[in-house]
């Protein structure tokens, strides 16, 4: 199960960091949604501990309680098709909220594999 959500996790934060290309300020979002992808490969190759992926989880989700807009306007574009900055503003804190979801899962699912010992080989 570690292996199957570190890859599926992974993946959707390339795909998040690949969508920043044409936001106004990707050197912000690529490099915060390629540290969750790095993070997911830690867990997937059990380099990571699980107090760094508790860390990580914090840390995304107190900057998404700061990135959340004054007035919540929702996710999706209104009427007029023009985005309005309470709705960028809530679709970054969700971005976070997810990656801190993420690191939360993998703290469980890495400490899981801890506990289940070394890793054993076939001779």
């Amino acid at each position: 199960m570690r292996k199957t959500l570190s890859i599926s996790f992974g993946l959707l934060f390339v795909l998040f960091a690949a969508f920043q290309y044409n936001d106004p300020d990707p050197e912000v979002w690529m490099p915060i949604y390629g540290f969750a992808a790095v993070a997911c490969l830690m867990a997937y190759t059990r380099v990571g501990r699980p107090w760094f992926f508790i860390l990580m989880a914090v840390i995304y989700a107190v900057a998404a309680f700061y990135q959340w807009p004054p007035v919540f306007e929702g996710f999706l574009l209104d009427e007029m098709g023009m985005k309005t900055h309470n709705i960028e503003l809530a679709r970054e804190a969700g971005g976070l909220g997810v990656c801190a979801a993420a690191m939360l899962i993998l703290a469980f699912f890495s400490r899981e594999a801890r506990n289940a010992g070394p890793i054993r080989r076939a001779h």
